[in-house]
């Protein structure tokens, strides 16, 4: 019996979950209207209207002018709060900064621009994420905007809608609670959480040649055994430049490592060192350490994901490329 009551409470919970989140489209950029702004009496609010009907009741049998005066008084003020809660929020505009991406289990930072182009700034004006109890409150001035910042936990790696979004207002009296809920289109990137001690950098053998040895190396033997030299290249750590040389043929030369193939490192899901049966999640997060590592030592690395290859280079942009491409394997593209 207990169990049926509370499944159809479920229910109907899923049904309003629904109709909010279905009554308006998905957008990074919407105005708040009376159409999409709701409003409900708080605890406050409902315990004032009953205080409010028993005034009422007292007043009419015991003929007390004074109590009619009182209750009148106190109802006036509260539908006045009423109105004014609800243009606290009518007519807002909101505009979200897509997040950047981040690591598995850390922190989602987006921003949202509120602007109010009315002529009174709207106080107490809080925004959270959908069904959390962590609200950013902010002031929005008239005719001006507010920045406000909203955290959530990151969940697995991949491409992931940004949940929904609540703004809501109590003000002034907090009688009344006022709420929208805002569907974002924009989507954040997840990479995979980089294995916390993963071993030194290993080197899996370029693509057409076969490894000599051992295909595991470290990165400080990439970094130490040289046995040549090359002309620089644009891009090329300075450390690796030969001073002495470049002054004796007024061109600048720089070393080349034994370690990998044109002194180019490549990171394989296949040779990642961990033993057979290890789950995909393991090697994502050992190859994600990796690629972080490779591009603190400014080295030249490329890529391999099953039968999809990037390139070696180097920086900031190749980084997260080799970093997305973690994120959404064994997808190529979202």
């Amino acid at each position: 019996m207990h169990s049926t009551a509370a499944l159809e409470v479920t229910r109907a919970g899923s049904r309003w979950q629904r109709f909010f989140l279905n009554r308006n489209p998905p957008t990074d950029t919407t105005v708040l209207t009376q159409r999409t702004v709701y409003i409900l009496p708080t605890r406050a609010g409902w315990l004032l209207g009953v205080t409010l009907l028993i005034l009422l009741l007292g007043s009419i049998n015991y003929q007390l002018n004074l109590g009619y005066v009182l209750t009148f008084l106190l109802a006036g003020s509260a539908l006045v709060g009423m109105h004014v809660a609800h243009a606290t929020l009518r007519g807002l505009t909101l505009q979200l900064h897509p997040p950047p991406a981040v690591f598995a289990g850390t922190t989602v930072r987006a921003t949202v621009q509120v602007g109010n182009p009315g002529q009174r700034t709207r106080y107490a004006v809080g925004l959270g994420v959908w069904r959390s109890e962590h609200w950013t409150w902010a002031d929005i001035p008239a005719q001006g905007s507010s920045m406000v910042a909203l955290n959530w936990l990151a969940p697995v790696r991949g491409l992931h809608s940004l949940p929904p979004l609540t703004v809501q207002t109590c003000f002034p009296l907090g009688t009344f609670r006022v709420w929208t809920v805002w569907r974002t289109a924009a989507r954040v990137l997840v990479y995979p959480a980089p294995e916390p001690r993963a071993p030194d950098l290993a080197l899996a053998p370029p693509p057409g040649l076969r490894a000599a040895g051992s295909q595991r190396h470290s990165a400080d033997a990439s970094l130490e055994d040289w046995d040549g030299v090359r002309p620089y290249r644009p891009g090329d750590p300075l450390k690796t430049v030969l001073w002495k040389k470049a002054a004796q043929r007024d061109t600048l030369v720089s070393r080349e490592a034994t370690g990998s193939a044109c002194g180019e490192v490549w990171l394989d899901l296949a040779h990642t060192g961990l033993r057979a049966g290890a789950d995909t999640e393991a090697r994502l997060a050992r190859l994600c350490a990796w690629v972080l590592a490779a591009h603190q030592q400014e080295l030249r690395f490329g890529m391999r994901l099953g039968t999809k290859t990037i390139a070696p280079q180097r920086g900031l942009a190749h980084r997260n490329s080799c970093l997305r491409a973690l994120a959404l394997y064994p997808q190529l593209e979202p």
